[in-house]
This record gives structure tokens, C-alpha cells and sequence, in this order.
């Protein structure tokens, strides 16, 4: 389908500041020949009104629950397990130099 020409890579390369072998030059026309066929082709399978978007390859559902309260330890409880407490409050190390 479409030629790209050695002197458009070399091009290419001058924008992307890229430094290439006269040998590079020749196999990127050919590689990048062959990539832009191939979106060619891929343009001309179908409309695009054909297809509806999507954004995985599976269909991919959410799986929530419902919120419910239920009752949790008391206070008193989980505080005992703490190293330090102040308050009814877990105590932790400052780790700022700021005062709060």
C-alpha cells in the first residue's frame, strides 16, 4: 500500500533526534511499511458503527453488598491492645516536627 521512503525516516529521526546507520534507515522504512499496512487493513474490517465500544475484551461486572451496620468491639476492648493510649484515643509517635 503505502511506500514510506527512506529519506521520511531519516526525517524522522532528525525530529525524534534519533541517530541512525544508513542500514537502519533502509530496515525502519521497511518495519514501519509494514506497521502502517497492517493499521490500514484493520481500518478497512468493518464500520465502526458495527462495533460497540467496549472497554474490556469480557464483560466485567461490579460485585458490591449492601451497607449494613453491625456491631463492632467496644472501645474499652480494642484500646487494650494498643501499645499506648490517651483519651479513648490510640497514642502514636509524632512523626512531624510541627505542632498540631
Amino acid at each position: 500500500m503505502s511506500q514510506i521512503t527512506r529519506d521520511e525516516v531519516a526525517h524522522l529521526a532528525r525530529l525524534a533526534r534519533l541517530a541512525l546507520a544508513d542500514d537502519e534507515l533502509d530496515g525502519l522504512a521497511q518495519q514501519l511499511d509494514v506497521i502502517l499496512d497492517a493499521v490500514a487493513a484493520i481500518g478497512q474490517v468493518t464500520d465502526a458503527a458495527d462495533v460497540p465500544p467496549t472497554t474490556h475484551a469480557v464483560p466485567v461486572e461490579n460485585v458490591t453488598r449492601p451497607d449494613v451496620v453491625t456491631p463492632s468491639l467496644p472501645r474499652d476492648v480494642v484500646l487494650a491492645g494498643a501499645p499506648e493510649a490517651e483519651q479513648d484515643r490510640f497514642r502514636v509517635p509524632r512523626i512531624l516536627d510541627e505542632e498540631a
